[in-house]
């Protein structure tokens, strides 16, 4: 297997595809690297190397006790890019890894980085508080919470319906796409999956989204149910200057497989701008 070790000793795995200008993805919970493999094929075959690594606790990365919060998962990112020398990359984070590029580009700045993309991130912050009046109550997390500890592996088959959309009328989702979100899932460590739903839900990026520098792109489908475009792009792009937002009417938080082909040549058409 192809791993790096971080300071922590924690293995974390990765695929490094292809030749070209690196692009770098973080994939979202509970899912791994696998999870992006339809833009790395996409994107290698267009002469781009496509580096995709599962974050610690899931995949086929170690399954530490610790560590399974936004600080650790950043500096893991960093510790990667900087065992393979990567310059120059777009970084392209969903959902749970959008917070992870956030954070990355907080904590370690851009100059590794030459464009940034958040596709159904989790940005600036996913819980209701004072300060967050749009956010989503903490009763919403805890059910997460109640659902993964009560029977995970039913919990995940059951989430893989509103993550792609396939409870909507006339919907086109595959078991077999399920089934691989399901897979992914259960292949993820049972202590980071709960943990990282803390990380995702009560992460405030905020100040991270106003260090960003580099060219982004920001992208979230309005019928997303995992991640509400109200309480996340909408408001992240204000936050980032001189972002772009495009939305993507009707599109669920899996667009990315639901609708790969759009999505796949609107990155292209980013990272060649």
């Amino acid at each position: 297997m192809t791993t790096i070790t971080t300071k922590d000793d924690t293995q974390i795995y990765f695929k490094d595809w292809g030749r070209g200008q690196p692009v770098v993805f973080s994939h979202g919970w509970p899912l791994s690297a696998d999870a992006w493999e339809d833009q790395m094929v996409f994107l290698a075959s267009r002469g781009y190397r496509c580096i995709a690594h599962d974050r610690r606790g899931h995949g086929r990365s170690s399954q530490p006790w610790d560590g399974n919060e936004m600080d650790t998962y950043a500096d893991d990112l960093a510790a990667l890019v900087e065992a393979l020398d990567v310059r120059d990359a777009i970084h392209v984070g969903h959902s749970t890894g959008g917070g992870e590029v956030a954070r990355y580009i907080g904590r370690h700045g851009t100059k590794r980085v030459a464009k940034a993309v958040l596709i159904g991130a989790v940005t600036p912050l996913m819980l209701k508080t004072t300060a967050n009046p749009g956010g989503l109550p903490m009763e919403t997390f805890d059910g997460i919470r109640a659902g993964v500890i009560g029977d995970r592996s039913q919990f995940f088959k059951d989430l893989s319906g509103p993550f792609y959309g396939a409870n909507r009328p006339g919907a086109k989702v595959s078991q077999g796409l399920r089934d691989s979100f399901w897979l992914q899932g259960m292949l993820a460590g049972y202590k980071a999956v709960v943990d990282c739903i803390k990380a995702f839900s009560e992460t405030d990026f905020t100040e991270d989204l106003k260090k960003f520098d580099v060219p982004t792109l920001i992208m979230h489908g309005d019928d997303d149910q995992i991640v509400p475009i109200g309480a996340s792009a909408l408001l992240a792009a204000k936050l980032v200057a001189g972002s772009t937002l495009k939305v993507y009417p009707g599109l669920p938080h899996g667009m990315c497989s639901t609708h790969k082909d759009q999505i796949n040549a609107d990155l292209l058409a980013f990272i060649k701008s």
